[in-house]
């Protein structure tokens, strides 16, 4: 990589500490911190949500199945888009009624304190392990372009983010998304995608070239499609990072449009980064390590200084995603387990203040997962099942079921919960049951208390107003 392209990156990193500076003017109150005042327009909106849900794994993790199943390996990501367009279309209104922070905050007010704690800790140690992959993946980055050692890389990489993020919260998180979004969609759509393209011979050859099964859209196979649908489609609509973006819009329209925006966003996304791999299969035929192939294709076709905007672009959706999952992982912490069981009369200064020491020990301590583990995180895949099969079901009936009980949506999300670790012990990460078990279990147990408490509660109902009559 040359000179130009580094100076491209470290101009870039530089920006988003500039801003890190200004937000902390922005972040006066702990609703500044979290939810940059509930003031969003439509264009930050859909920008902030967009960086936020598309991160490295999306950019890199679709140019490898692009480059390993074709078109097949759209459906990544767009499962992600099509959670972020059932929580649109379905959720966001109802969403909008409750002046709340947290998806736990909202579970605690329909059903019962111990259901509030219980959601925050698996949505806080699902956000603070998507934080650690993304501090992973920066690291990794910056270590091949850079040629620092994967150590300092890491270190680097989380500190920028963890730095702009403490000092402005949501507000200087918002900013840097805003930056982010347009450096990633100029970066894959305006650069990458047609000088891709135009490497390969033009659309025509690419697809005379490819195999068959490239150009289908079922040969990463079904189970595998219906995986993505379980871990992503669901786990998008209960996810706190999402919520805490929804929470920041100025209305229930700009939300709603917004995030229907960004999923039509994050289809054409995937079919971008899809493609994109496509292309490096034909041009690049014998790559070792598919994981690379975003990188790589990068590094043999753009030229000097186009290089450097375009892997800004990866870096940008990697900081982005670590920096929406810091600040949700802290915010359930601070809100819903250290002021509602410690600190309950904690004025909003102090809360502040806490706020920021929160988010720098999460920031810390993600940092330090990601420099001592240096891979994949199996908890990551555990904590995405746990959330969809344990968490879906009570936010579902809750908004879609008036007979729901306070007890049954505790014991709902407690049995689930248990029901997907055991099912993942026994049956392995990979598996998909677990997640099954725990929505139908979830299901059940929801439903079965709330018929039986409704029950009980009409029979003691009639049962007092006999008595009263006698009387």
């Amino acid at each position: 990589m040359g000179t130009l392209d580094t100076v491209i990156i470290f101009l870039y990193f530089a920006v988003l500490i500039g801003v890190g500076i200004i937000g902390s003017k922005k972040a006066k109150t702990t609703e500044d911190f979290a939810l940059a005042g509930r003031n969003l327009g439509l264009f930050m909106y859909l920008g902030c949500l967009s960086a936020v849900i598309l991160g490295g794994a999306s950019t890199i993790g679709t140019a490898k199945l692009g480059y390993e199943f074709g078109l097949s390996g759209i459906w990544f990501v767009s499962m992600i888009g099509l959670g972020i367009i059932v929580l649109g279309t379905f959720f966001i209104k109802k969403i909008a009624k409750y002046k709340v922070t947290t998806i736990s905050e909202l579970l605690g007010k329909k059903y019962k304190s111990e259901a509030r704690l219980i959601t925050a800790i698996v949505a806080s140690i699902y956000t603070l392990m998507v934080a650690v992959t993304q501090v992973i993946g920066m690291g990794t980055i910056i270590n091949v372009l850079l040629g620092w050692n994967l150590t300092t890389s890491m270190f680097v990489g989380g500190g920028i983010v963890l730095f702009y993020t403490i000092l402005g919260g949501m507000w200087s998180v918002t900013v840097t998304d805003i930056i982010q979004f347009v450096v990633m969609t100029v970066g894959i759509f305006a650069i990458m995608l047609p000088m891709s393209i135009a490497k390969a011979d033009g659309i025509g050859s690419l697809l005379s070239k490819l195999p068959e099964s490239h150009l289908s859209l079922t040969s990463i196979g079904y189970t595998q499609i219906f995986q993505y649908f379980l871990l992503y489609t669901l786990g998008m609509v209960v996810s706190q990072d999402i919520w805490q973006r929804v929470f920041t819009a100025k209305s229930p329209s700009i939300a709603r449009k917004g995030s229907l925006y960004a999923g039509i966003y994050s289809i054409a996304y995937a079919l971008a980064g899809s493609i994109i791999g496509m292309c490096a299969f034909v041009i690049l035929p014998n790559l070792g390590n598919t994981q690379n192939t975003f990188a790589t294709l990068a590094l043999n076709i753009l030229p000097t200084g186009i290089l450097g905007l375009v892997l800004a672009s990866v870096i940008s959706a990697l900081m982005s995603t670590a920096s929406g999952t810091l600040l949700a992982s802290s915010t359930l912490i601070t809100n819903d387990i250290m002021r509602q069981y410690f600190m309950k009369d904690i004025s909003d200064k102090k809360m502040l203040v806490l706020s920021r020491v929160t988010t720098l020990c999460v920031g810390m301590l993600a940092i330090s997962f990601a420099v001592w583990i240096q891979d994949v995180l199996v908890a990551l895949d555990v904590a995405y099942a746990i959330l969809s099969g344990a968490i879906f079901v009570p936010v579902l009936l809750m908004f879609f079921w008036k007979k729901a009980t306070p007890n049954a949506g505790f014991y709902s999300i407690l049995a689930s919960t248990i029901v997907v670790i055991g099912g993942l012990l026994i049956e392995g990460i990979t598996s998909t049951n677990p997640i099954m078990y725990g929505i139908a279990t979830g299901f059940v147990v929801l439903i079965g208390i709330s018929l039986i408490t409704n029950y009980r509660n009409k029979e003691s109902l009639v049962t007092s107003l006999s008595d009263t009559k006698q009387g």
